[in-house]
């Protein structure tokens, strides 16, 4: 924790007028407190950047960064204490951990529902932003990361926190979006713009159609309860209108409803509505929330930055004299599964574009279907069906990388923590798994109290075997994050801007859009083949810091075009 560069701790002053700024060397802040006024705060960062291109302290970037890249400046680099606050509190590897305190629990993470997170106090300031309480925990968290075992925790806090910067960017630049090219593929999926409160025209006609079919002139396909009723008066026995379980069904209304249901889904998601609110000025800027699930995985707040529907890629289209270097990983959780088990066989299998046909000739299973079947139910737990009975096959091939998910889902029915690699672990069990197991321990319990506890047992073990490897396939894709940023910031200034990207990012080569694993970096157009290779590149580097003397396949999909869409 001594070395590195130097380090600027920040925090709101106590009568939350201006800004308290410390510098000094890491580990040890030996300048003396400055006083900055809100006014000419953002030029006494972009001074320090210059200065010292040091790592900035501060309790949230999602708080702190916005106001300085609408400025013009680009930190290099941070420590986020409240995204590693929640790493280090629940972490097994820490004794006693981060002790937890209201005024650093994360509201927007699934696993916490901690009230009043960004409530501001009667002076102004942000609940646990005053610098006296971002000093006290950078202090706890350096000596939490001390105590740690190795060096793992540190890099994932770093990671972590490289990743709130990059998603505060992203928002910044936001998604080059051709509101133009959206509403093209509305109208020809849907039909021209409704009335509102009226149905698309295509949707209008599948409707009609549906009715016919069902022969109740009555149904509505919009409301689960209604339409159940009249499939089941049409005697189409299903349990839910899910659009899984009518496709098992052969029904002549069965097709139109599907399709109407597909239509529904992009009218509701990324409808007129949708265009309207979330692309302005050629942008699609979402709101990121980095280790907003669990396992360390992103969310977004709004928008769906998560789910572009494959149809809408191509409204994702670059400015002119810029194009977009696109980058997917092929079957990256198995990969990390076999790195992280350190399985050679397993990683065998993963040598080129396909695990799957790699699992095939391993002589575990005989076709690729089978393979992703029992790839997928050994990380997710299948336990019946194909995948169940496909998955004892792969215990006797790749038995380290079976090892350790049997392990973690082991430890999880028993109530156990388990970790990704660098160190995030899983919540602990909630009051009302330990209330089932109790009550099934009790004298008296009976064959449903039992039954309850196993079930749910069962549950917490296909979620902890799932748990280490999309944690750790996160924590990659988060290097992979970190060392695209660094090549990129090294390119030149662009000749022709990117207006719309804002003042940081008109004339740079960023990121604007992550996907669990893929990106896509908006760049001038006479860069993309030196984006293409710091993309691959990054990965490479990515795969070696995470998996240091392991070698392991995990190739990359690189495509270089105008707009994102994926060939068919």
């Amino acid at each position: 924790m001594t070395n590195g560069p130097a380090t600027v701790l920040v925090g709101r002053a106590a009568d939350g007028d201006g800004w308290i700024v410390v510098a000094g060397e890491p580990g040890a802040l030996t300048r003396d407190p400055e006083l900055v006024p809100d006014k000419s705060f953002a030029e006494r960062v972009r001074a320090l950047e210059s200065e010292l291109a040091p790592r900035w302290i501060v309790r949230s970037l999602r708080s702190f960064y916005p106001p300085l890249l609408a400025a013009g400046i680009l930190l290099r680099r941070a420590h986020d204490l409240l995204l590693c606050h929640a790493i280090l509190r629940d972490t097994v590897a820490l004794s006693p951990a981060v002790e937890p305190s209201p005024l650093w629990l994360r509201e927007d993470v699934e696993q916490t529902a901690a009230p009043g997170l960004f409530e501001v106090s009667s002076d102004g300031a942000m609940r646990g932003e005053s610098f006296d309480e971002v000093r006290a925990e950078w202090l706890r968290q350096q000596a939490a990361l001390a105590a740690a075992p190795d060096s793992r925790l540190a890099l994932l806090c770093a990671a972590e926190s490289t990743g709130a910067l990059v998603a505060e960017e992203m928002t910044a630049a936001g998604v080059p979006w051709s509101r133009a090219v959206h509403e093209e593929i509305l109208v020809e999926q849907l039909g021209p713009r409704p009335l509102p409160g009226g149905r698309p025209a295509a949707m209008a006609r599948l409707a009609t159609e549906i009715a016919a079919r069902l022969g109740d002139q009555a149904v509505n396909p919009d409301s689960p309860q209604r339409l159940l009723r009249s499939l089941h008066r049409a005697g189409i026995f299903v349990e839910s209108t899910s659009r899984w379980e009518l496709a098992q069904i052969e029904h002549p209304a069965i097709a139109p409803l599907l399709q109407y249901k597909k239509l529904a889904r992009l009218l509701t998601a990324n409808g007129w509505t949708w265009l309207d609110e979330w692309v302005h000025d050629d942008r699609f800027r979402p709101v990121y929330l980095v280790g907003g699930v669990v396992t360390g995985r992103w969310a977004s707040s709004g928008g769906g930055a998560l789910q572009i529907p494959r149809q809408l890629r191509r409204a994702v289209r670059a400015d002119p004299g810029w194009t977009l270097v696109g980058a997917d990983v092929a079957q990256l959780e198995p990969r990390v599964l076999a790195a992280m088990s350190q399985d050679r066989a397993m990683a065998d299998a993963a040598r080129g574009t396909d695990l799957y046909e790699g699992v095939v000739r391993s002589g575990a299973v005989a076709t690729r279907e089978e393979a992703k079947y029992a790839v997928l139910g050994a990380m997710y737990g299948a336990t019946t069906g194909e995948s169940g009975r496909l998955v004892p096959r792969l215990r006797a091939v790749f038995p380290r990388a079976m090892g350790l998910v049997d392990a973690a889902a082991r430890t999880g029915e028993e109530g156990g923590v388990v970790s990704t690699l660098l160190g995030r672990s899983s919540p602990r069990p909630d009051g009302a798994w330990l209330q089932a197991q109790s009550r099934a321990s009790d004298a008296g319990a009976g064959g449903a109290d039992e039954s309850r506890a196993r079930s749910r047992a069962r549950d917490r073990g296909r979620f902890t075997r799932n748990f280490v490897v999309q944690g750790t396939a996160a924590e990659w894709a988060l290097l992979w994050l970190a060392e695209i940023r660094h090549r990129l910031n090294g390119l030149p200034a662009a000749s022709v801007p990117a207006s719309a990207s804002g003042p940081v990012f008109r004339s740079r080569a960023h990121l604007a859009l992550f996907l669990h694993d893929e990106v896509i970096v908006h760049c001038p157009a006479e860069q993309a083949e030196a984006v293409a290779d710091a993309v691959r590149a990054a990965a490479d580097a990515a795969t070696a810091r995470l998996f240091p003397g392991f070698a392991v396949d995990i190739p990359l999909d690189v495509r270089i075009g105008e707009d994102a869409g994926k060939p068919a």
